[in-house]
Order: C-alpha cells, then structure tokens, then sequence
C-alpha cells in the first residue's frame, strides 16, 4: 500500500505525501518497511543515505538539493523515530525549538537573553531540563524578538 495523506515529524511539521511523485512514494514504503524488519538506527541510516543518495543522483541533484527535499526529511525523521524509540533520544520539545533559536539567530547566549530579557541563570535551567519557562513568560520574550508560541499537532 502507497503511503497517502500527510506525515507529521516530530517537531510537528507536516508533508502532503501527494506532493511526491510515484517513484519517491515507491522508496518511502521501501523506508517505512526497512525500518519495521530493521529497527537499529545504523543499520537504517545507513540504508536510507545509500538508497536516497542513489536515487537522487540518478535524478542530477546533488547533496544540497537532495537534503532539501520532502522524501529525505522524512526519511530522516522515521530514522529519529527509531532513536527515541530504542531510547536513545528524546521526542523534541519547546526546549530544543529554544536552542536551535538561538543558535541560528543570536551569537550567544547573553545575546538572546538581553533581546528577551529572560535571565542567563533562568535560561540556563530551562535548557538543562531543570525548570521550565511560565507560557506568559515565554510568550512575552518571544514577542520581543518578533516570535509567537504556537500549538502544533503532535506527532
């Protein structure tokens, strides 16, 4: 059976598979199936980088444009699946959303908590998992730095 509908990753981001072309729903299955009989995440992720690399190539993309696509996103996350699955990773949550905001857009650390005015000390216990930030609190900084909190479906 074809994968139809729409794939939700962990971070809640959503991918119409009606967008892929038959072949590229072709080589999910392949992936989803491989995944179901071979549940360690090496032996997965080692498959996947093959055969994605192999089909893509076989199209003239090269690396870049290969990561940009739907079906290597997905792959890759059916492969972070396995991870938090085999409890060797963590499901996302707003935490690492926070992270990668500041490693994308601030310089440092102090950089972003004197753009949102949330305390260094403060920050750094969000992060380590040892408190959380209240949802007005949160909703407050993020607005500072032209960000809103947002509900997303979970995966």
């Amino acid at each position: 059976m074809k994968p139809t509908g729409v794939y939700s990753d962990l971070r809640g981001r959503t991918y119409h598979l009606c967008d892929l072309d038959e072949s590229e729903r072709d080589l999910l299955e392949v992936f989803v199936q491989y995944a179901q009989d071979h549940p360690d995440w090496g032996e997965y992720s080692n498959f996947r980088r093959a055969r994605i690399g192999d089909f893509y190539a076989a199209r003239g993309l090269d690396r870049q444009q290969t990561i940009a696509t739907p079906l290597w996103r997905i792959a890759q996350d059916i492969g972070s699946r396995l991870l938090v699955a085999a409890g060797h990773a963590l499901v996302p949550d707003y935490r690492s959303d926070l992270e990668d905001l500041i490693r994308t857009h601030f310089r440092t650390r102090r950089e972003f908590c004197e753009a949102t005015g949330i305390s260094e000390d403060m920050l750094s216990h969000v992060l380590a998992g040892r408190k959380h930030l209240a949802i007005d609190t949160l909703s407050q900084a993020l607005e500072r730095i032209g960000y809103r909190l947002q509900i997303t479906p979970r995966p």
